[in-house]
């Protein structure tokens, strides 16, 4: 038990610490108060700017649109993005399984996969499944199309999501052609008019050299073009992919990358592609062909024979483990068969 002196001494100490404190409170308050009032008209004494009251959606325009994103898309990183969706689809026309077949499904109407219930709730949202309604749609499923059964969280990245939608859309043989923003065109086109403005200067300074050899250039030319006609009429596809621009072929490419390569050795998916023009058929070292293309190897991959199988590889070779559709018009195969060789020279 304290004594009376015992505890006034307590009480005592106490009391002389709460006096300190409630002092030392003033004394800062004296030293450190910038002035004014507390209430609605107090400002702060410092404001360091930020820019967060202009740029908060500045920040987030910043980068590339989707649809840039999608034109520069790589379909072969689609692909890996794809296994996270191949367990409840399938890239095969027709195959359903826990969710309706993909194939085609870039430009398809909603809802349209044949065989497949739908919970009903995509077609009240959108009609048509173009890149950027996919993109909406793979970013939240379920905040896309509330009441949607699929369950899949979503591809959060939009780059991951552009590739994935990329790799898709190869799945039919046609690339779909998508409308860039008003904003990226004007942003592409500046770069372009300088361009042009200093083509334009070097043109007038070449049209006076261009005119002198006009003439003579345009008989030379008349004296050819029977020859050219003639040689393109005996020649057929082998003369298109001549005359074939390989940059048209470029963006064909992209439906083969995904599981063709261009270095010579490095097999994907599919064998490497490197010096294909003339080439025995089933030939590649380290690759395992199917039977289908084995009972072809006395053949070669003549331009021809290219053009065969990029059009229906299925009817040209029955039986072969390639799932590609094909490449529909032959002005595309004819360029894409120039980029492989313009490729790999």
């Amino acid at each position: 038990m304290f004594d009376t002196m015992t505890l006034t001494k307590v009480v005592g100490a106490f009391c002389g610490a709460l006096l300190i404190f409630l002092l030392g409170g003033w004394a800062a308050e004296l030293i450190y108060h910038t002035g004014g009032g507390h209430g609605d008209d107090h400002k702060q004494a410092y404001v360091i700017e930020t820019g967060d009251d202009e740029g908060g959606e500045a920040a987030e325009d910043a980068g590339p649109s989707f649809e840039e994103l999608f034109v520069a898309a790589d379909a072969g990183k689609g692909e890996r993005v794809y296994n996270k969706c191949k367990a409840c689809h399938q890239l095969e026309e027709g195959a359903n399984g826990a969710g309706p077949y993909l194939y085609g499904v870039v430009g398809r109407e909603v809802a349209s996969a044949d065989g497949f219930g739908y919970s009903g709730s995509l077609k009240a949202v959108v009609d048509v499944w173009t890149p950027q309604e996919l993109s909406a749609f793979l970013e939240n499923p379920a905040g896309y199309a509330p009441g949607t059964t699929m369950g899949f969280a979503g591809v959060k990245d939009m780059e991951d999501r552009a590739n994935l939608i990329a790799y898709l859309d190869q799945s039919d043989g046609d690339t779909y052609e998508i409308e860039m923003p008003a904003a990226a065109e004007e942003a592409a086109a500046e770069p372009a008019a300088e361009e042009a403005a200093t083509e334009e200067a070097a043109t007038e300074e070449a049209a006076t050299e261009e005119a002198a050899t006009e003439e003579a250039a345009t008989e030379e030319a008349a004296a050819e073009a029977p020859a050219a006609e003639e040689a393109a009429a005996a020649g057929g596809f082998a003369d298109m992919v001549a005359a074939a621009d390989p940059a048209d072929g470029k963006k064909a490419w992209r439906q083969c990358q995904a599981c063709h390569k261009l270095e010579d050795g490095k097999n994907g998916v599919g064998p490497h592609l490197a010096n294909i023009v003339d080439r025995p058929i089933a030939s590649v070292e380290g690759f395992r062909y199917s039977s289908a293309l084995q009972d072809l190897s006395d053949k070669a991959w003549t331009v021809d024979e290219l053009n065969a199988w990029l059009e229906d590889p299925k009817a040209y070779a029955p039986g072969n483990k390639m799932s590609y559709r094909g490449l529909r018009k032959e002005e595309d195969r004819a360029a894409l068969i120039a980029y492989m060789q313009s490729a790999t020279e």
